[in-house]
């Protein structure tokens, strides 16, 4: 069967349990279409670039499919009823990313680093003058 990558942002008032149960819903249609999901990943409530149906953030996940089209139609079909998701996409892949998606890895990579922010590595800017040119 084909292989997708679905990513999903659903409304920020909902909790995760609610989420969750959504996530659930999609898996028994993907079912019922001899589909599975392979991986799930909750990346969390981020800030979106726009605001989106008057939301500003959205819980983010991200589904590894393994469906027939039919399959993926009727779930997108179904999503675009529902209200709690803000935006959704899908796209055909030729074969899953293995271990954790570059999301994950980003928040791995920013806890290497010890919690430095971004200005933190600039070093000393002892030979730049007064942003005035006093010395």
């Amino acid at each position: 069967m084909p292989l997708y990558e679905h990513v999903l942002l659903g409304r920020q008032e909902l909790s995760t349990a609610q989420v969750d149960a959504l996530i659930e819903e999609l898996k028994t249609i993907l079912e019922k279409g001899n589909g599975k999901i392979l991986k799930n990943e909750y990346w969390g409530i981020k800030p979106i670039a726009y605001k989106i149906k008057k939301n500003r953030k959205a819980h983010y996940t991200l589904l590894n499919i393994d469906a027939e089209p039919a399959a993926i139609a009727e779930m997108e079909r179904q999503m675009s009823i529902s209200t709690d998701v803000l935006r959704f996409m899908t796209i055909r892949v030729e074969e899953h990313e293995e271990g954790p998606s570059a999301m994950m890895r980003k928040s791995d990579r920013d806890d290497r680093r010890g919690g430095r922010g971004r200005g933190d590595d600039r070093g000393d800017r002892g030979d730049r003058k007064d942003f005035r040119g006093r010395d």
